[in-house]
Order: structure tokens, then C-alpha cells, then sequence
């Protein structure tokens, strides 16, 4: 393998698949570095129980797609592998609304952001190949009940996915490329989206962006991380290990560009150790790890052990309700089988301290004792479960810093902070709340949230964005408005990380639009 590349891409995710191919497709020699595994439709567990094949723990021997990082104040969901986040994902693809466009962190850096990145959602979308799902579910008339009770039918609809729909189980050449693309097989509606697609329906990006760059002359090395990338006279080097054990001798290329693109939980530790070292990127903007915003999110579930229709059946997300103009909530599901998540719910009891949620759980489970009892020793918790995310796009922003914790073991790793409190991400939102507890109403079911959530107050996310934001200078951001790092020539962040405003939705595809504009900027070679 040569060790000089003109671009390097630390990372396979929405971001760096997006740069690789139209880096390669504009002559120049590209490599990307990608921490995780490669999969393909066979080497996806068949259910989340299958921990080897599903979670990231590498010494532990967990060499999967999913991983899960506590930290002091937000638990992060997040994916691992050849693809990124989009072999792990829930397939969704919405556009922002008018708020995430104009949004005062951001907004004075384009004339009009909505319209000029207009063209690269449309690119986006048809990349991905998004459709609208066909199919209604149980979750779905559930909500759509829900709407109208609330007097908001007229705004509720199905998701646009990144799913091949076709004939259920029945292969067809490339559809998407003009025959240049992978086979692809109709989705079955398994539900099974977020653990890997076994049936090749899900359109990952080593099925489009990645796929097309490997055939364009983009070299991409796997099970390989990044550890240090320095400048020298012309360009950089860029120092990385192999990421599962045993860990190799270092490996050391050099390239005249570095992009990161290991989304916030692999490019802000490695920024915040490169500003660190004196020999690193000292220059880094002393901004680098703040705004980290979590989509003001909110993960409930609900269990309904008596409800005779399957709620895992249907892509991963099927609708979408808006709440109001700034909040809106989907239906959740993971396929038959996969039900390691049992064994990390409690009742859901909101309250601003342990001892008010200790007292909400403990009614929550005297109320109902039996319907509890079955909820918690329900045979398929998939099948009986339905998880409701809710997601708004006021703002609520933390900080991320190298630091010790109980959460990093005390050793010196990844942790957050809150500089104003009253900016945190919350745990329980009284709406979301309000609209779980009415969904499992309706299923006859009781709620949960992780035992994190319950315990600590801690709330999850799985769209951790932010920490390398865009601004006119140093003193504003991390990046310029074309994700080019301030003070240093030819590295850029295109990844989560970069996401200068909450866009309130799924944010894969807002990702993936950023990256092609930014990609718009670049000459050819």
C-alpha cells in the first residue's frame, strides 16, 4: 500500500463517504481510514442478543455496529463500521424546517442557507435513495390516532427512508445507479433496520457513495484508527494503529489534505488531543468542543405485554407526528428477537432528582404491578415494544473536553460539561411524556426509558452533533463556512461535528447535504 494520498478521510460515515467519492471523482488519489469492520448482509447479528456481532467493545471481543458511550451528562448511541452510522441507523431522511436554517448560531455565515443547500439535499436524497414507506404499521395508526385526538391529523405522515422497496425478498440488478450500483433485494419489513439489514434492502453508504468510490480507484483500510495527525512541511502526517486486538506496530501515511469525519464521538477526541499537543494542532480555535447539541431528544418506550398486533414489524421508522412547529415524534422498532434492551429500562419517572424519581417509579410500578410484572417478562420484548422518539429544535447545548470521570473510568477520555446549566439537555420533556403515556394508553402498555435516564437523569441521544462548529473566524468557530479548519491549510471537518445549529430531525441527510456542498467547493485535480 503507497503511504501518500493527496486527501486522507478519517472516517466512513455520511460525511467522509460523501467526500470520498467526489474527491475520487475529481482525479485525485483518496484514502480512507475507518476504525470498525466491514459487513455485508450476512455478517449482521439476526437480533441484538448476539452481542459479538451488534455492539462495539473491542476488548471485550465485541466487534460490531453499535456502540454506546456514557458520559457525564448525555448517553450516546452511535454507530461503528465500513458505512458508519448508516449501517445502524433508522434509515430516516427529513429535511430541517425554516428554524434550523436561520438559527442565529450560523445563519450570518450564508445569505440564505435553506436555498443553497437546496440543490444538495435533492443530490442527498437521490444518493440515497429515499422513498416514501409504503407500508402502514400498528405504531403508525397508534400515532395517527394519537394526532387526532390532539387536532393534529393534518400533520402527521410517513417517513421518506433510505430503503429499496421493490418485491419483498426478491433481488434485482442495481436500481439506483444504472446497473453500476450493488444488487439489491426488496425490504420484508422485518424491522430489524438498526441492526444491520441482512436482506440487502437498506441503502448504507457501502452500497452507494462507498460502493461507487472503491470503483473509482479509493483506497479504504478497516479495523484501523487514527491517532494523531500532525503537520510537517508539506501537508500532514497521519499516525493510526489497528483498532481490535492485538494491536500492530503504528501505521504512518502522509497526505497533502486531512478531512475528519469520524462524527462527534471519533474526530472530538482526537481534535481535543491533537489541540493538546504541542506537536499536534495547537492552533485549533479554543471554540473546539463546545455547542454539542443532542436534537433536544427525548427516548421512551413503551412495553405492551397484552397487544396481540406486532409493533416490530415495518422499517424502523414508518411516521412522523409534528407536534407543534418546533417538536414532532416517530415511532421506533427494532425487528423480532432483539430484545437486549429489557435488560436496561426501568419505569419511566421523570423528576429533577433521584428521590422524585425513585417516587414516580415506585408508583408507576404499584399502580400497575401485573401489567409490569408481564412487561418485564414478556417473551418477545421487540415485538411488544415500541419506542417513541421525540425530537425539537430548541436549542440546548453542552460542552466536550478530555478529562477524568466516573464515566471514563477516571482515566483521561471523552467527558462533558455544562458552562449554563439552564442550556443542558433534559432528560424527560413533559410532552413527550404526555405523548408515551397516550400511546400506551392505547396499546395497554406502561413506559420506560433507559435505566440511565431513570437512575441518573441523564437523557440519551443517538444524534450527538456539534464541537467543531462554523464561524467567520477563529474566535467564532472551529471551521469556516466550507468546514476548512481555522489555521490549518487543507484540513476540514465534514462529519456530525460540524452541524452548526440543532436541525430537530434525523440528521443523516442534513449531514450528507453539508458534505456535498462542501465537496462543491473543492477543484478538481
Amino acid at each position: 500500500m503507497q503511504t501518500h494520498y493527496d486527501w486522507i478521510i478519517i472516517g466512513s460515515g455520511f460525511g467522509g463517504s460523501v467526500s470520498a467519492l467526489r474527491l475520487v471523482e475529481k482525479g485525485y488519489k483518496v484514502l480512507v481510514i475507518e476504525k470498525g469492520k466491514r459487513f455485508g448482509p450476512g455478517d449482521f447479528p439476526a437480533n441484538n442478543w448476539d452481542l459479538k456481532r451488534w455492539m462495539w467493545m473491542p476488548g471485550l471481543g465485541l466487534q460490531g455496529i453499535f456502540q454506546m458511550s456514557f458520559m457525564d451528562h448525555v448517553t450516546v448511541l452511535h454507530g461503528v463500521g465500513v458505512g458508519g452510522g448508516s449501517l445502524v441507523y433508522a434509515n430516516t431522511l427529513p429535511t430541517p424546517k425554516e428554524d434550523f436554517f436561520e438559527a442565529r448560531s450560523w445563519a450570518h455565515l450564508s445569505d440564505d442557507w435553506q436555498a443553497e443547500l437546496r440543490p444538495h439535499y435533492a443530490t442527498a436524497r437521490r444518493m440515497l435513495g429515499a422513498a416514501e414507506n409504503p407500508r402502514e404499521t400498528e405504531g403508525d395508526r397508534v400515532l395517527e390516532s394519537i394526532a387526532r385526538d390532539i387536532g393534529r391529523h393534518e400533520h402527521f405522515h410517513r417517513t421518506e427512508v433510505a430503503v429499496y422497496f421493490g418485491k419483498p425478498g426478491v433481488r434485482v440488478p442495481d436500481p439506483y445507479f444504472g446497473g453500476e450500483g450493488p444488487e439489491r433485494v426488496g425490504c420484508t419489513f422485518c424491522g430489524a433496520c438498526m441492526t444491520g439489514c441482512r436482506v440487502g434492502a437498506k441503502n448504507t453508504l457501502d452500497k452507494n457513495y462507498l460502493w461507487l468510490a472503491e470503483r473509482r480507484g479509493l483506497t479504504l483500510i478497516s479495523e484501523t484508527e487514527v491517532t494523531a495527525v500532525r503537520p510537517q512541511a508539506a501537508g500532514y502526517v497521519v499516525e493510526a494503529v489497528r483498532s481490535l486486538p492485538p494491536k500492530k506496530r503504528g501505521i504512518r501515511f502522509t497526505a497533502d489534505k486531512v478531512i475528519f469525519a469520524g462524527g462527534v464521538m471519533g474526530t472530538m477526541p482526537l481534535l481535543l488531543a491533537m489541540k493538546a499537543d504541542k506537536k499536534g494542532l495547537p492552533k485549533l480555535s479554543d471554540r473546539l468542543g463546545e455547542a454539542v447539541r443532542t436534537n433536544s431528544e427525548s427516548l421512551i418506550g413503551v412495553i405492551a405485554p397484552d397487544h396481540e398486533e406486532a409493533l416490530s414489524k415495518g422499517v424502523a421508522i414508518t411516521s412522523i407526528l409534528h407536534t407543534d412547529p418546533h417538536s414532532h415524534v416517530e415511532p421506533v422498532r427494532y425487528g423480532n428477537g432483539s430484545g437486549f434492551f429489557r435488560t436496561m429500562v426501568l419505569p419511566a419517572a421523570p423528576g429533577d432528582s433521584l428521590s422524585q424519581r425513585f417516587v414516580a417509579m415506585t408508583k408507576s410500578l404499584m399502580a400497575e404491578p401485573k401489567k409490569w410484572a408481564k412487561a418485564f417478562a414478556v417473551e418477545d420484548f421487540a415485538r411488544q415494544s415500541q419506542v417513541l422518539l421525540y425530537m425539537r429544535t430548541l436549542e440546548g447545548t453542552l460542552r466536550m473536553k478530555l478529562g477524568r470521570s466516573p464515566f471514563t473510568g477516571f482515566r483521561k477520555g471523552l467527558m462533558t460539561v455544562l458552562d449554563d446549566p439552564s442550556q443542558a439537555p433534559k432528560a424527560f420533556m413533559p410532552e413527550a411524556t404526555e405523548l408515551a403515556q397516550r400511546f400506551a394508553d392505547k396499546v395497554g402498555g406502561v413506559t420506560a426509558t433507559l435505566l440511565t435516564e431513570t437512575l441518573l437523569g441523564t437523557p440519551s441521544t443517538a444524534h450527538i452533533l456539534g464541537g467543531a462548529t462554523m464561524g467567520r473566524h477563529a474566535y467564532e468557530g472551529v471551521i469556516d463556512k466550507d468546514h476548512q479548519v481555522f489555521g490549518y491549510d487543507g484540513l476540514y471537518v465534514i462529519d456530525g461535528s460540524a452541524v452548526s445549529a440543532n436541525p430537530g430531525v434525523n440528521p443523516s441527510l442534513t449531514i450528507t447535504a453539508l458534505a456535498e456542498r462542501a465537496m462543491s467547493k473543492i477543484p478538481s485535480a
